[in-house]
């Protein structure tokens, strides 16, 4: 049963934040804050996947370098 619950939630949380990522990558060309948005779905997915933690890191490296901040 346990089994169950934990795959169901990694389902859902795959869903959900692939979902997020996928409108933040369609506002790069639609209206809309892409740049929060995009951010916003690998936080989801960095719940339960490593891939989507590392990239999420990456992330917010180039964000801070953009806005000129060390990431340290």
């Amino acid at each position: 049963m346990r089994w169950i619950f934990r795959n169901l939630r990694r389902v859902i949380i795959a869903l959900v934040g692939s979902t997020v990522l996928l409108i933040g990558v369609a506002m790069i060309v639609l209206p809309g804050p892409a740049f929060l948005v995009i951010p916003a779905g690998l936080g989801i997915l960095a719940l339960e996947f490593a891939w989507a933690r590392e990239m999420l890191r990456r992330v917010k490296e180039q964000g801070s370098r953009v806005l000129g901040r060390s990431s340290d």
